[in-house]
């Protein structure tokens, strides 16, 4: 077999690696205590272990066979009703919503449906890293805008200090653009847009004719003061917004692999046909009992006993404890507005770099780290584009959504890194 001319397709030449893979496998050698990865490593609420406990034991059978294709009947009704309130317009729930394998695949869908090959879309840096893969994958051409620190020396830096230049993203829109991506809250930097930012971004949009992929996945982890804003809601931008949300990130069940877009039929019908044509449909007991959850929340939603309310406040203490801990160490976290993870300024820490290795200080700190104090983080810098690494080279993302033990594990490690400073 002529190995060249089997090898990888060249549209997907350039998105081989992953970090996700390597430092993954590199904390799992070092038996190292992984707080990079964004996942609870504790079990998800009682609720819902139950809802899908009672799906599993269902005595109706077809809850065990192939569903809808663009969302399950029972689900995209709740999903309706819950965004009919929080979009201040009804939701059509047979037009208007997708459920896909994650919020991954709505956004796969969405580039897959909706970028030609020349077309040009604005990504806002730092960004999760399968932004750009995915529009190279559909022939776009990423064009990059970095969120860069407006505060130098604040003795308490927040991601509220980071946004974009505005002449700078004007500059970037022209007849070539076709999408911007705009995650709120983001990741990793955990910043929450504000309203100015996004009528901005709107009025950008509207006056080029140009569509919004919103990644809202974490947005019932806002913090307050703060509040989330859907960019769709602002005037004249449903018709041109896909909204993409998370089962994973909603209820803290990652493994369920459930999300959605919800945007106007025309636009929607796109992501429809891509995803007709690769995954079909999801696994209709997750969806079945991901109905039942929403139908919960829905009884409940604004009251304090409500999930989405109790989490960001179940979070806080995990986001500050953890804030402390990295602080002990001379490292300078960027306090999260929003999200679970958090960014930590190393420049202060005596680390010193190995000239002859070509990776970023970011990459060979946190590979240090992992090895030596067997405390695993992600290098930031993962989260731009090659041209823009320079600009992260001395941040490194942790994930506080983590059980108490394993932050206080954390702690200990923390409190021995210390004593030899």
């Amino acid at each position: 077999m002529d190995g060249k001319r089997h090898s990888i397709a060249k549209r997907l030449e350039g998105t081989e690696s992953s970090v996700w893979v390597e430092f993954g496998d590199l904390a799992d050698k070092e038996k190292a205590l992984n707080v990079g990865q964004g996942y609870p490593d504790f079990f998800p609420p009682q609720f819902v272990a139950d809802a899908l406990r009672q799906i599993a034991s269902s005595q109706d059978p077809v809850v065990h066979q192939y569903t809808r294709s663009y969302g399950h009947p029972r689900l995209v009704k709740a999903l309706s009703d819950l965004y009919s309130i929080l979009m201040k317009r009804s939701v059509d729930r047979n037009r208007e919503i997708l459920v896909s394998v994650g919020a991954y695949g709505a956004l796969y869908c969405a580039h897959q449906g909706l970028i030609d090959p020349g077309d040009e879309v604005i990504l806002l840096e730092p960004f999760f890293d399968c932004y750009e893969p995915m529009v190279r994958q559909a022939g776009g051409i990423p064009v990059l805008v970095p969120l860069k620190p407006t505060k130098s020396g604040s003795p308490v830096p927040s991601s509220a200090d980071w946004t974009f230049d505005r002449d700078e993203l004007e500059s970037k829109f022209n007849p070539k653009t076709k999408a911007i991506i705009v995650n709120n809250p983001n990741n990793p930097l955990g910043k929450v847009f504000t309203l100015e930012e996004l009528e901005f971004i709107a009025d950008l949009c509207k006056r080029h004719d140009v569509i919004v992929f919103s990644d809202e996945v974490y947005e019932w982890l806002v913090y307050r003061p703060n509040k989330h804003i859907r960019i769709a809601t602002l005037p004249g931008m449903w018709e041109r917004t896909i909204s993409i949300g998370s089962a994973g990130k909603t209820f803290s069940v990652t493994g369920w692999k459930l999300g959605w877009a919800i945007g106007p039929e025309p636009l929607l019908r796109a992501l429809c046909i891509v995803h007709q044509n690769c995954n079909y449909t999801c696994p209709t007991p997750l969806e079945e009992a991901l109905a039942l959850l929403f139908e919960l929340e829905l009884s409940r939603f604004s009251a304090p006993e409500s999930y989405f309310e109790q989490l960001r406040e179940e979070l806080l203490p995990k986001r500050d404890r953890m804030a402390a801990m990295l602080s002990d160490v001379g490292m300078v976290p960027i306090v999260p507005d929003g999200g679970y993870f958090m960014v930590a300024d190393i420049s202060l820490l005596d680390f010193k770099v190995d000239e002859k290795n070509p990776e970023s200080r970011d990459y060979q700190f946190v590979k240090w780290m992992t090895v030596e104090k067997k405390f695993a983080a992600i290098p930031n810098s993962a989260f731009y584009s090659k041209g823009n690494k320079k600009l992260s080279e001395n941040l490194v993302r942790f994930c506080f959504m983590k059980d108490d033990s394993t932050l206080e594990k954390a702690s200990e490690i923390i409190r021995e890194w210390k004593k030899t400073l």
